[in-house]
């Protein structure tokens, strides 16, 4: 959501602990739609800002139990009901024998949960965002330190927040806009 144009507000930081300490402020602040850009990962950041849990484990752990399910299944049927097939008295159904086919679509079904689990996570695919027309932010891969608060955070006030984020110990406040969307 865009308010008069306006997509969020950036911050900038040439240091990752004033970064650190500032997303406490934020997160403390309760907004809710913000995120931090650093060139590498940064020990506690996570608790700083707040972060819970994903849920891409459990959509793996749910890929993998239907792979599991899905393998056994298609190979009891198969032996047992669609051509069962008796040869020197050996069972319809024998579980060592479906091991390897069943481990292989436990595997293959939890890579594609995985993947498209992240993806759909993550909003993906997005071929454009805001952030990438500030030139400010070119710099977040090598040595700057970056916090964005989206105007469409439910506590978004554009003088409250800026006031907020100039308080913070940052060197410069810019606003972004969304030429995609203008």
């Amino acid at each position: 959501m865009i308010r008069d144009g306006l997509w969020g507000l950036l911050v900038e930081f040439e240091d990752p602990r004033r970064l650190v300490a500032a997303c406490a402020r934020v997160r403390d602040a309760g907004y809710r739609r913000w995120d931090a850009h650093t060139p590498f990962p940064i020990h506690g950041m996570d608790e700083a800002m707040g972060l819970r849990g994903t849920r891409l484990p459990w959509i793996i752990l749910g890929g993998g139990v239907t792979g599991l399910g899905a393998a056994l299944l298609m190979i009891w049927w198969m032996n047992a009901v669609d051509y069962p097939f008796v040869i020197a008295g050996k069972p319809l159904f024998g579980l060592p024998a479906a091991v390897p086919v069943a481990f292989e679509l436990t595997v293959l079904l939890s890579a594609f949960a995985a993947f498209f689990g992240m993806w759909l996570s993550n909003g993906l695919p997005r071929l454009h965002h805001p952030l990438f027309g500030s030139e400010r932010f070119r710099r977040a891969t090598s040595d700057r330190f970056f916090i964005v608060i989206e105007a469409a955070d439910p506590q978004f006030d554009r003088a409250r927040t800026r006031t907020l984020l100039e308080s913070l110990g940052g060197t410069v406040v810019e606003e972004v806009t969304d030429e995609a969307e203008d």
